[in-house]
Formats: structure tokens, C-alpha cells, sequence
């Protein structure tokens, strides 16, 4: 068993998998890149991996949705609708070209790139939330499919999107539904298609059993300890920091200079700085509010 476990690898998807217990956010479009930017692991095998490990823990927290009563089932039966098969067909898609590890490549970047655009969108909107119950939304069915298929054919060749990117479709689609809400139907959606992608890669993908092991040992404390700590932790900070890591991975996968590279950091970092700060600052407001009500 030894030989299966990469340690700084683990200690690596530790490190990601507590920002993802501190924001929600950020599994597959933290982890993948990291395989590949840090361990040179080729990128069709750094998303099959990190879809099969995502396909053992995303039952979890959906559950614990399900159990809070913050999951609308038949908002999650329509998505699924599109994104399962989709999420399967990804691997395909990916091998119609002809470079498959630079097209996928090329493919995460872009979806780091919308998922930096979703976070920023997030932050301005994630705090206008309706306060409908997540029963008592009327579901769309056409363009919920439409949004299921997307989102799962990029999950399907980049394990990006079954949560920066699908849940920001959700908010704008049913802007009523609470922030818990969109993201407990969205996590409990993520389980059947993430489930479907990772199938897809353990048939037709390179999925390695010892990167898998190495994330699951490292991401499972990480996620439960980021968790803990995302009770007190300030939250926009985080998503700007959350921010940033995405953008600076998206830039490098899509080849882009260290020069601009740098450029672009430097004006990035105080622009979503003070984006994170103002969020806090909101919710800190908030919360002061809410706790005065009788």
C-alpha cells in the first residue's frame, strides 16, 4: 500500500481541499490544475483521478443537504437530465481531437476562466438570495437541461464546473433560491454526475489508483478540517484568494507568458482583494443585523 501513496501530493489536495471546506468551491478547478502545474501529472490523467476521488465524497455533503431540507429533487431530476449523459460523453468529445491532453488542456483553462468570472459574480449576487423555500420554486425545465448538459460535458473532459460554474447558472436561473439552497441542489446534482464522468474515465480516461489514494488520504481531512474553520473565517477574503489561485492557473494552462502572466496578477490581486473585503465587510453587517432581530 506504501507504494500507492504520493505524500506531497497529499499533503497538496490537503492544503486545496481546505479551501474547498472554507468556500464551497473550487474541487476540481484547484486539484486538477495542481496535478498538473506542480507534479507534472498529464492532464486526461489528473481529471480522471480527481473524478473518481470527487465521485467518493461528494455523497457526503449531499446527504447532509438532504438531511437539512436545502435540496429541491426535482430542480436536481432535471439537471441530471442533461448532465449524466453529457458527463459520460465528456471523455468522448475530448478524444475527437486529435492533441487529447492539449485539448484538454486548453479545455480547463477556459473553464478556470468562467469559474474565476462565476466567483466574482457570486460575490456581487451570492448575498441578494431569495427567500422562497427550495420546494416552492417552479422548476424550468428546458433551459435546467440545457444548463445540466453544459455544465456536465465540461465536468466530462476537465472536472471543472459541478460547482464554480453550475451554480452560478442555477443563481441566475432562479434567483429566489436561498444561498444554502443553491448549494445544496447543487451538490446533491454534483454526486450523480460527477458518478457519471468518473465512470466514463475509468473506462475510456487514465485513471492512475495511485493518484487517487494520494487525494482521498490528503482531501478528506483537508475538506472536514476547511469546514471547521470556515465557521469563523471570512469568507469573501477567501473567495478572492480562491479567485486569484484560479485565474493564475487558467492564465499558465492556456500558455500565456510569465510577463503577462504578471502583469495581470498585479492588477488582479488589489482589484479582487478589495472585492473580498467589501463582501466581508457586507456580511459581517449582515450577520450583526440578523443577531439583533427579537
Amino acid at each position: 500500500m506504501g507504494s500507492l501513496i504520493d505524500f506531497p501530493l497529499v499533503l497538496g489536495s490537503f492544503l486545496v481541499a481546505i479551501v474547498v471546506g472554507l468556500t464551497g468551491m473550487g474541487g476540481g478547478a484547484l486539484m486538477t490544475p495542481m496535478m498538473m502545474l506542480f507534479f507534472n501529472v498529464p492532464p486526461l490523467a489528473a481529471v480522471s483521478s480527481d473524478l473518481v476521488a470527487s465521485a467518493v465524497m461528494k455523497p457526503v455533503g449531499g446527504l447532509v443537504h438532504l438531511r437539512r431540507g436545502t435540496v429541491n429533487l426535482r430542480l436536481v431530476a432535471w439537471l441530471c437530465v442533461g448532465s449524466v449523459p453529457a458527463a459520460f460523453c465528456g471523455v468522448f468529445v475530448a478524444r475527437m481531437f486529435g492533441d487529447i491532453q492539449g485539448t484538454v488542456k486548453i479545455a480547463l483553462g477556459v473553464a478556470l476562466l468562467l469559474a474565476v468570472a462565476g466567483l466574482i459574480a457570486k460575490t456581487f449576487l451570492g448575498n441578494k438570495g431569495g427567500t422562497a423555500s427550495a420546494h416552492e420554486i417552479v422548476v424550468r425545465p428546458i433551459p435546467t437541461v440545457l444548463v445540466g448538459t453544459v455544465g456536465g460535458l465540461v465536468v466530462g473532459i476537465s472536472s471543472v464546473g459541478s460547482g464554480s460554474l453550475i451554480i452560478v447558472a442555477l443563481l441566475a436561473l432562479y434567483p429566489a433560491l436561498k444561498a444554502n439552497q443553491l448549494v445544496g441542489t447543487d451538490l446533491v446534482q454534483a454526486v450523480p454526475l460527477v458518478a457519471s464522468a468518473a465512470l466514463g474515465h475509468l473506462l475510456f480516461g487514465d485513471f492512475q489508483l495511485d493518484l487517487t489514494v494520494s487525494l482521498l488520504l490528503g482531501s478528506i481531512p483537508g475538506v472536514y478540517l476547511g469546514a471547521r474553520v470556515s465557521a469563523w473565517a471570512p469568507g469573501g477574503v477567501i473567495r478572492a484568494l480562491l479567485a486569484i489561485v484560479l485565474l493564475a492557473s487558467a492564465l499558465k494552462l492556456l500558455n500565456v507568458n510569465n510577463v503577462a502572466l504578471l502583469w495581470v496578477m498585479a492588477a488582479a490581486v488589489p482589484l479582487t482583494a478589495l472585492i473580498g473585503l467589501k463582501a466581508s465587510a457586507r456580511t459581517s453587517t449582515e450577520n450583526r443585523d440578523l443577531s439583533r432581530v427579537p
